[in-house]
C-alpha cells in the first residue's frame, strides 16, 4: 500500500494569555492509499487540529507533514492553497457555501479555480451534474442553497469535495449535524468514494461512523494513545453490528 500522508513528530503549540497550550504533541501518523481513517477522542483532544494540520488548513508549530512524499510545511502560503485545491478535497459538519450562487455553481467553484484544469466551463458543469447524479441531488443542481435539506447539501458538499479529484478527502464530524437517516446516507456515499479508491479521514464522535472506516486512531491530550484496526467495511447489516459491537467495547478500554 502507498502512503498518502505521513506526519512526524507533528506538533502544534498554541499560546494563550502567556501560557503554552500543547494541543498536538509528537504525532506519528501513516495513512496509506485508499484506507479511511477515523479520528476519535474527547472533546478538546485535539482531533480537528490534527486534520487542520495534516491538510495545510493550519500551520504545524514543528515536526513533518508529508503528502506523497512532499513536506507541506515547507510550503509556501500560495503553494500550500494551490495544493489544497488541487488534490484535496474538504467536508465539514457546516455546509460552507456561497449563498449567491446555486448548488450546482457551489460544487464547481472549486474546478473553475483550479489552474490544473483545461477543460470549458460546459465541461465542468458537465461533470457537475454528473455528481450530483451520483449522489441523487440532481433535481436541486439550480436551487439556492436555502432550498435544499441538510442532507442534500451536505451531498453537495461531498460532490464539491470530489470536483478536483482529489487524492484525499478530510471530513470534520461530516454527520454531526445531520440526522440519523441522512448522516446514514452520506456515510454510504464516502463509502462509495473510499471503495473506488479515494482516501479518506474523517474526524467523527459517532461510533456508529467510525464503525463503517477502515481504521480508528483515539487521541487523549494531543497524543494518540490507540488504534483500531477493522478492514474495510463490507456493507452487510450483521458486520456493521458486530463492527459496531467491538469499536464500543475498545473504546471502553480507552476511557471514552
Amino acid at each position: 500500500m502507498n502512503t498518502v500522508l505521513q506526519t512526524k513528530s507533528l506538533c502544534k503549540t498554541y499560546i494563550v494569555n502567556k501560557h503554552q497550550n500543547n494541543v498536538l504533541k509528537n504525532i506519528d501518523l501513516t495513512v496509506g492509499e485508499g484506507e479511511m481513517v477515523a479520528v476519535m477522542g474527547p472533546s478538546g483532544s485535539g482531533k480537528s487540529t490534527l486534520l487542520y494540520c495534516v491538510s495545510g488548513m493550519d500551520r504545524a508549530t514543528s515536526g513533518e507533514v508529508l503528502f506523497e512524499g512532499r513536506d507541506t510545511t515547507r510550503l509556501k502560503d500560495k503553494e500550500l492553497a494551490r495544493l489544497r485545491l488541487d488534490e484535496m478535497g474538504f467536508i465539514f459538519q457546516q455546509m460552507y457555501m456561497m449563498k449567491n450562487l446555486s448548488l450546482l455553481d457551489n460544487i464547481i467553484l472549486p474546478a473553475v479555480q483550479s489552474k490544473k484544469s483545461t477543460e470549458t466551463r460546459r465541461q465542468t458543469e458537465d461533470r457537475g451534474r454528473a455528481l450530483m447524479k451520483r449522489l441523487g441531488i440532481e433535481d436541486v443542481g439550480g436551487n439556492d442553497i436555502n432550498e435544499a435539506s441538510g442532507g442534500q447539501l451536505q451531498r453537495a458538499c461531498i460532490c464539491r469535495s470530489m470536483i478536483n479529484s482529489p487524492k484525499v478527502i478530510f471530513a470534520d464530524e461530516p454527520t454531526g449535524a445531520l440526522n440519523r437517516a441522512s448522516s446514514d446516507e452520506v456515510m454510504n456515499e464516502l463509502l462509495a468514494l473510499n471503495k473506488d479508491g479515494t482516501t479518506v479521514m474523517c474526524v467523527t464522535h459517532d461510533p456508529k461512523v467510525a464503525a463503517k472506516c477502515s481504521r480508528v486512531l483515539y487521541l487523549v491530550d494531543g497524543s494518540i494513545v490507540g488504534e483500531m484496526a477493522l478492514g474495510h467495511f463490507g456493507g452487510t447489516e450483521k458486520e456493521l453490528r458486530d463492527r459496531e459491537r467491538a469499536l464500543n467495547n475498545w473504546l471502553m478500554e480507552q476511557g471514552w
